[in-house]
C-alpha cells in the first residue's frame, strides 16, 4: 500500500511541485512573447501605413504662395425694385458651378446689395455683382491662369496674392470651349508654381487642390484621381481629369497639384445635385491648358482643328447592326457641307476608330484629339465603312467660332404598316432650314412599334435605313419592305440638335 501511494498518491513529491511551477513559468513566458511579437507587428503595420500617406505640408509650404484669390466684379442690370434692392438678379453670370456666391446678395449691405441708380419703375438698375475664383502664376512676371467662367464679362478683376497684396489684372485672352483664361499682372519676382505633365498621371494617385472656397482663401483640401478623359455637357474639346478633392465655388480657376508639386490640371466644375461638393470635381488637363495659353499669348485667342462631322456613341445594338464583334469608336452621324471631312470622302455611317494613331474608344475621344491637331496638318483617320476598314486622309480646317446645328417640322402623306407610323417628303423650306440638301423623310406621325422602340419620334427625318440613303416616301417604303425580320438595322435620324442614329429592329415580313 505504501508502495502504491509512493508511485500513485494524491500528493504530489516536492520534485513534482518544483517541475509544475517550472511549467507554468514556461507558458506565461511564452505567452508574454506571443502577445508582444502580436503588438510589435500591429505597430509595425500602423506605421507602414503611416509612412505610406502622403504629406502635403512640404509641397503646400513651397508651391502656395503661387496660388491667388481672384475677385471680380460685373455690371448686372435687373427691373428696379425699390422693395427689395438686395434682390438677386436674374441674369447674374453662371459659371459651371451655376451661380456663384448667390448668398452675397442675401445682404442689403453686401456686396451684391448695393447698385447704381436707375430711373423711375421699370427702368433698369445696374448691380455690382461680385464673383470669386481662384488662380495660380505661371511666371514671375506676372501671367495667372484661371477658369474663364471666373473673369467672364467682368468690369474689374483683383488678384489678391497671399501676401496680402492686392493687384488689378489685365486679361490677356479667354476661351470659353476650355474655360480657360490668361491675366497678367504688373509685378515682378512672383512666386511660380512648376507644370507638370497630364499625360502621365494614373487612376489612383493622390492629387491636392489649393483654391478659396466660398472666400476662404489658400485652403487646402486633397483625394485621389478617379478617372481620366471625362467629356461632360457643353466640353466637348476637354477631356476632364475626374477627382475626389473637395471642390466648391470659389475653387475654379485654382491648381491641382501631384505628390511632386507639380500642377496637372486646373479645378473647373463638380457634379452637384446642392450646388456644394458630392465627391465628383473635374480639372482640366494642364497639357490642354497650357497649349490654350500659348495661343492666348501670341494671338489673344484659340485656333483649333476641325473635320466636320457630327458623331454619336455606338451603342450594343447599332454595333450588332454595323456588323462589329463590339461597342467602339465614333460614328458619323452628319457630314458638314464644304468640310474637311467631305473633302477626304468621308460618309454618314462611317465609323472612326483611330485618328492619327490613337484609338477612338468612345465618340467623346474625337473632339479633344481633332481640337488639339493644328489646323492645317493632314492626319490618318481609320475608319469602318460597312464592315470594311478603310483609311482616309484629311487636311483639317479651323473650328468655326458657331459649330452649332439645328432642325425640323412637318404633315403627312403617306404611312408605312411595318413599321407603324406616318411619313411624308420634306418641301423646299424644310430643307432649307433642316441643312437636307436632299432626301429624307419626315415622320408625322408614329404609334406603337419597331420605330418607336428604336426611339424614332415624330418631327424626326429619316435619311438612312440599313446604310441606304432614303431619297423619299416611294423608296423609303421599298427600304423598309426589304429588311429582314429579327435583325438589328441601323437607322439615321435628322431631329433637333442634329442627326442620330437608331438600332431598329423589325419583327414581322
Amino acid at each position: 500500500m505504501n508502495t502504491m501511494k509512493k508511485y500513485f498518491g494524491s500528493q504530489s513529491s516536492p520534485s513534482q511541485n518544483t517541475y509544475m511551477r517550472n511549467m507554468s513559468v514556461k507558458k506565461m513566458f511564452v505567452f508574454s512573447n506571443a502577445a508582444m511579437l502580436i503588438l510589435v507587428a500591429i505597430f509595425m503595420s500602423c506605421a507602414a501605413q503611416a509612412r505610406e500617406l502622403p504629406e502635403f505640408s512640404a509641397l503646400v509650404e513651397k508651391y502656395g504662395s503661387a496660388v491667388v484669390n481672384i475677385s471680380t466684379t460685373q455690371k448686372i442690370k435687373h427691373p428696379k425694385s425699390r422693395m427689395f434692392p438686395h434682390q438677386i438678379p436674374k441674369q447674374i453670370p453662371e459659371g459651371p458651378f451655376g451661380d456663384l456666391f448667390r448668398h452675397f446678395f442675401d445682404n442689403p449691405n453686401g456686396p451684391g446689395g448695393g447698385g447704381g441708380g436707375g430711373g423711375g419703375d421699370g427702368e433698369p438698375e445696374y448691380f455690382d455683382a461680385k464673383s470669386l475664383g481662384s488662380g495660380f502664376i505661371i511666371s514671375k512676371d506676372g501671367y495667372v491662369i484661371t477658369n474663364h467662367h471666373v473673369i467672364k464679362d467682368a468690369t474689374e478683376i483683383i488678384v489678391r496674392l497671399v501676401d496680402r497684396r492686392e493687384l488689378e489684372a489685365k486679361v490677356i485672352g479667354s476661351d470659353e470651349r476650355s474655360d480657360i483664361a490668361l491675366l497678367k499682372l504688373d509685378a515682378h519676382d512672383l512666386p511660380v508654381v512648376s507644370i507638370g505633365d497630364s499625360s502621365k498621371i494614373k487612376v489612383g494617385e493622390w492629387v491636392l487642390a489649393i483654391g478659396s472656397p466660398f472666400g476662404f482663401d489658400h485652403s487646402v483640401t486633397a483625394g485621389i484621381v478617379s478617372a481620366k478623359g471625362r467629356s461632360l455637357p457643353g466640353g466637348n474639346y476637354v477631356p476632364f481629369i475626374q477627382t475626389d478633392v473637395a471642390i466648391n465655388p470659389g475653387n475654379s480657376g485654382g491648381p491641382l497639384f501631384d505628390l511632386d508639386g507639380k500642377v496637372v490640371g486646373i479645378n473647373s466644375q463638380i457634379y452637384s445635385r446642392t450646388g456644394g461638393f458630392m465627391g465628383l470635381s473635374f480639372a482640366i488637363p494642364v497639357d490642354m491648358a497650357m497649349q490654350v495659353v500659348d495661343q492666348l499669348k501670341t494671338s489673344g485667342h484659340v485656333a483649333r482643328g476641325w473635320l466636320g462631322v457630327l458623331i454619336q456613341d455606338v451603342t450594343r445594338e447599332l454595333a450588332e447592326s454595323f456588323g462589329m464583334d463590339k461597342p467602339r469608336g465614333a460614328l458619323v452621324a452628319k457630314v458638314m457641307p464644304d468640310s474637311p471631312a467631305e473633302k477626304a470622302g468621308f460618309k454618314v455611317g462611317d465609323v472612326v476608330i483611330r485618328f492619327n494613331g490613337k484609338d477612338i474608344i468612345r465618340s467623346s475621344g474625337l473632339p479633344p484629339l481633332v481640337g488639339v491637331s493644328p489646323v492645317g496638318k493632314k492626319v490618318k483617320v481609320e475608319i469602318l465603312r460597312k464592315g470594311k476598314t478603310k483609311v482616309l486622309r484629311v487636311k483639317l480646317g479651323e473650328l468655326p467660332e458657331d459649330d452649332t446645328k439645328v432642325a425640323n417640322s412637318g404633315h403627312p402623306t403617306t404611312d408605312d404598316s411595318r413599321l407603324n407610323l406616318l411619313v411624308m417628303d420634306l418641301t423646299d423650306e424644310q430643307r432649307t432650314k433642316l441643312e437636307i440638301k436632299e432626301g429624307g423623310v419626315l415622320v408625322s406621325r408614329i404609334k406603337a412599334g419597331p420605330a418607336r422602340k428604336a426611339g424614332v419620334r415624330r418631327g424626326d427625318v429619316i435619311l438612312m435605313i440599313n446604310n441606304v440613303d432614303i431619297k423619299g416616301v416611294k423608296h423609303f417604303k421599298q427600304v423598309v419592305e426589304g429588311l429582314t425580320a429579327g435583325k438589328s438595322v441601323p437607322l439615321l435620324v435628322q431631329r433637333r440638335g442634329g442627326p442620330v442614329f437608331l438600332a431598329l429592329k423589325v419583327q414581322d415580313k
